[in-house]
Order: structure tokens, then sequence, then C-alpha cells
């Protein structure tokens, strides 16, 4: 069977009168055929500075010795999810835009959704921990170098993969069992949970019910821990007397704040809100804040707001032009 192009194929099952759908339609931007192109060099753009940026700060982070700090030990580790997070969604919409194949298989879709929520909660669990790492080094300055030692911070980024994989592999394998028998569009540029529920002919009752139960064990409470973090970090900082104090507390944690504030502000918004046809596509536009655009902007609130990447960036700059200098010789 054809539609607008698309090959989509269907499955017959013995003794059954249900026709099962073996592949979605992912609609994406395709409401917008005159812009394709302007949006496959927008994101592929988007998906060399993030990649790029990405990298950069991690190569940093390992090169130069007074950034192997906790702090910069997590914000290595959130730069090379934010890689892989990206292209779990962007290579896959840069290859729609350019063939106009907007078709995926069910089981791609569900693979898909697993790496992006599994990255999603890995990076809501590591948000949580810097947010704390800046609390005790702020709030608690005589107990920092104790409490966060390089073994507890290893075990907080082994213990948020952990996390982030059993949360997200419960609800996979409920979804796996799942059947779809049509519609077969998703109005999204990625599979998300929502709308490939919706278009599920099976008893949903269940996994919501249990998708609920797991966002509020796992996502809420690091959202609670990282807003009490800050409260507390906010609160000291303003017990601080002089300005210039003031001023330095606050330049440790304020590349972090302006992070969280956008992830977490354009989560809430996507996720919060009802969905409707008229809000449908302004939310597709908070997806890509917090999926496509935020990965990009991280490497530049780091890099700009902190001075310490900043003499990292100079010192590897000027490493590689004197070897490029004596190569040349």
């Amino acid at each position: 069977m054809h539609e607008g192009g698309t090959h989509i194929h269907f499955l017959e099952k013995e003794g059954e009168n249900k026709t099962y759908i073996t592949e979605f339609i992912l609609l994406g931007f395709g409401n917008l055929p005159e812009l394709q192109t302007p949006f496959f060099v927008l994101f592929l753009v988007i998906y060399l500075l993030t990649m790029a940026g990405n990298i950069l700060i991690l190569v940093l982070i390992v090169a130069d010795q007074h950034l192997h700090t906790p702090m910069y030990f997590f914000l290595g580790n959130l730069s090379c999810f934010e890689t892989f997070y990206t292209s779990t969604i962007l290579p896959r919409m840069l290859a729609s835009l350019l063939t106009g194949d907007r078709t995926i298989s069910v089981g791609g879709c569900i693979t898909q959704l697993y790496f992006f929520g599994f990255l999603v909660a890995v990076e809501c669990f590591l948000l949580s921990i810097m947010s704390y790492d800046r609390y005790l080094a702020i709030c608690k300055p005589l107990h920092y170098a104790s409490l966060m030692n390089s073994k507890f911070c290893i075990k907080l980024v082994v213990g948020s993969w952990i996390g982030g994989f059993t949360s997200i592999a419960i609800l996979i394998f409920m979804m796996s069992q799942l059947t779809f028998c049509g519609p077969n569009e998703i109005d999204h540029f990625l599979c998300d949970f929502t709308p490939v529920i919706k278009l599920s002919c099976s008893d949903t009752t269940l996994i919501i019910l249990v998708t609920f139960i797991i966002t509020a064990i796992f996502t809420l409470p690091l959202f609670l821990l990282t807003l009490a973090s800050y409260v507390s970090i906010i609160s000291t900082i303003l017990s601080i007397p002089s300005t210039s104090g003031w001023r330095k507390a606050f330049s440790t944690c304020s590349s972090h704040l302006t992070v969280v504030t956008i992830y977490y502000g354009t989560l809430i918004i996507v996720y919060m809100s009802p969905d409707t046809d008229s809000l449908r596509d302004l939310n597709k536009v908070f997806s890509l804040c917090y999926t496509v655009l935020t990965p990009m902007a991280n490497p530049l609130i780091y890099s700009l707001r902190n001075k310490e990447v900043k003499k990292a960036l100079k010192k590897v700059t000027s490493k590689c032009l004197v070897l490029t200098g004596t190569q040349k010789e």
C-alpha cells in the first residue's frame, strides 16, 4: 500500500481479523515541504556544532590537569551523553529531510524511544548530581573534598547509568508487548512515548500507570533535589557580605543553573501542557529546544561563562600551534 509516496507494510495474523502495522510515519515537519532543504542545512549545522562542541569539552577536560575535579568530571560525562543523545535523533531526522522517506519500523521506533528515554533519564541524574556537587562546594566547603572524592564521583555516575537503564528498560519491555492496528502517523520528529502509546490498539492502562509510578520514583525526586540544592545555594550566596565573594560564589554555578533552567523549563512545557491540535506544533518547537538546541548550547554556556574552561582552551590551542609550527620547520 502507498500513502503520500511512502511504503506502508501490514501484517495479517492467522485466526484474527485485525491488521497489524509494522511501520510508522514520522510526520516531523512534512507539512512545510518548501522548507525541507533549509531545515536540512540548519539541522546539519546544529549537529556538527553539537558534536564538535561536546567533543572539545571532553578533550579539554582530559588534557588539562586543572580540570581534573569532580565538577568537570561530571561535565565531561554530560558532554559525552550529549553526543549520544543528539545522535539518536538528528541523523534520522536529517535522512528523512534529505530523502523524503519518513517511515520507521515499529521495532526501530521503540529502539529510538529506548535510547532517547535512557539518555534523557541519565541527563536528569547528571544534572541533579552536578547541582548537588555545587551545593557541597558552596554550602559545605570545608567538607567538600572529603565528601566528593573520586570513588564517590564514579559511584554517582555509575548509579545514574543504572538508574536510567532500569527506569526505561521496564517501560520499553512493556511497550514491546503492545500491538498497533492503525492509524500509523506520528505527528512528531521522533518516537516519543505519548504519541506512540496513542497509536496502540492494546490496553495501555497498565503501561500508563507504570510510567506515572516510574516518573514519580525517578524523575520527580531528581528535579526536587536539583531545586532544593539551588534554593540552598542561592540563600547561602545571598548571606555572603562582600559583593566580590557573592560574585565569585555565583560564578561557580551560574553555567549549570542556566543549563538546568533551559532543560527542565522546556521539559515541563512539553510534558505538562495539554495535548491539543493548537499546541502540537508549539510542543514540537519546545521539543527541539531540549533535544537539539540544548546539547548544542551546553558547551557554549560552559565555555563562555567559565574562566577555567577558557584557560584550558587557550593552553590546548597554543600547544597545537606550537606542534604545528614545529612540524612545519
